[in-house]
């Protein structure tokens, strides 16, 4: 009796196998043996009728095997994945826990440097003064000595390759006054970048209560640093260097290492900042670029340094494989808009970015269409820059993106003076 239960349930099984779910197979087999060693036999009637009520159970609850799906094998407890030109989260694991960052604080650290240079308040060449506090910094450090002078361009080099505490400390109050005021200024910076779950109590990221973002706040800032200024990279990918240190003791040489393996192991790797600490465990920002796709890897809280290093290759290697970035490089042809009561009587518009599209479900790119919508009047005035069109772009008939079409100059309101004197002019020639 017990081959007649057998039989018709692997036929069930066989026919079925489109529909059954891992879930199903095991509850499928643990049903079987129980009917088989309770009863021993069992009409396959009856077979049937219990397997469609468990099929039925598991459809209304919607449960299914926890690893269905899950592309993505990892330890860390919280990760990210970002392509970092559009902001699009490719994957993501409680992404939004709060958590100690470890040195990853750096890169807001970094951030606020490049805004200095940037609005010209400091330049690579300055000469920073080391304070006592800041030579007092424990950690990763690069063993700067109070009253030793280091230039910004050096200061970067340590903090983006050796982790320095000490070099962070000397930047920040260099540039604010003091590591307080520096500290503010990361907290508004984060804040206005929509970091809305972190929280800095300090400029290199020793624990402090308190002091906690998440992977998709440390995600969204090191997007913000790549792509407003690229140039980081420089500092980021230096395996090793030598610094000076020029004190009263004299001058010697000190070497930097860099903390991120993943610039000597992965060779897609351009960045950028790893942590460690007892609270943080192993956290990194994982930046890499292929084939014109920039993506961040955040992993927070790897059991040890190796498997942070393991767990961003395989989210970056994973996001590079379902990655497909699609760039207009055409130039669109834009007709002249109308001005009423301006000086001249259209304005010439022009696009100042090229449109970028990232694919993550292998669709054919190749089909993607943009439609060009113009205004069909501007009244003056006209300020440059203002929006006087726009470039739809769309995949599948769906809207994908747009970019806006603005006016190449500005354009005066028309005078009553300056209209006589055209007149006037228009008689003469």
């Amino acid at each position: 009796m017990a081959q007649n239960v057998i039989i018709p349930c692997f036929f069930l099984i066989i026919v079925k196998k489109e529909k059954v779910k891992r879930t199903m197979m095991r509850r499928i087999a643990a049903l079987l043996l129980s009917l088989i060693l309770c009863t021993g036999a069992m009409a396959p009637e009856r077979i049937y009728a219990a397997l469609e009520e468990e099929n039925k159970k598991t459809e209304e609850t919607g449960e299914e095997d926890s690893t269905k799906n899950q592309d993505v094998q990892i330890k860390a407890p919280s990760t990210i994945l970002m392509e970092a030109s559009t902001g699009q989260i490719i994957h993501e694991v409680n992404s939004d826990e709060k958590m100690p960052p470890a040195s990853v604080t750096k890169i807001m650290t970094m951030l606020l440097i490049f805004d200095a240079l940037d609005t010209g308040k400091i330049k690579l060449e300055d000469e920073v003064t080391v304070s006592d506090y800041a030579a007092s910094m424990g950690g990763s450090q690069v063993f700067l000595e109070p009253g030793e002078t280091q230039t910004v361009d050096t200061m970067l080099k340590c903090i983006a390759v050796a982790s320095a505490n000490d070099a962070c400390v000397a930047m920040a109050e260099y540039i604010s006054g003091s590591e307080d005021a520096f500290v503010q200024s990361m907290n508004e910076r984060a804040e206005g970048l929509g970091m809305k779950n972190t929280s800095f109590k300090n400029c290199n990221g020793l624990d402090a209560d308190g002091h906690l973002t998440t992977a998709r706040d440390i995600a969204l800032m090191s997007r913000e640093l790549i792509t407003k200024y690229p140039k980081v990279h420089d500092y980021s990918q230096i395996w090793m260097e030598n610094i000076t240190h020029k004190t009263k003791k004299g001058t010697k040489e000190f070497g930097l290492s860099n903390t991120n393996k993943l610039i000597r192991h992965y060779e897609y790797a351009t960045g950028l900042k790893t942590g460690s600490t007892s609270k943080a465990k192993f956290c990194l920002s994982a930046t890499a670029k292929k084939d014109g796709v920039e993506l961040v890897a955040v992993v927070m809280a790897a059991p040890d340094s190796k498997q942070r290093v393991r767990d961003s290759i395989t989210l970056l290697n994973y996001g590079f494989g379902k990655c497909k970035k699609y760039t207009d490089n055409t130039e669109p042809v834009l007709q002249s808009v109308k001005v009423k009561r301006g000086k001249e009587k259209e304005v010439e518009g022009e696009v100042k970015e090229k449109f970028t599209y990232v694919d993550t479900e292998g669709r054919d790119l190749s089909s993607i269409k943009k439609k060009v919508t113009m205004k069909k009047h501007i009244n003056a005035p006209v300020k440059k820059g203002a929006k006087i069109g726009e470039i739809k772009y769309y995949l599948n008939e769906k809207e994908i993106g747009n970019l806006p079409v603005q006016a190449k100059k500005s354009i005066e309101k028309l005078t009553y003076s300056y209209a006589v004197s055209r007149v006037f002019e228009s008689f003469l020639l």
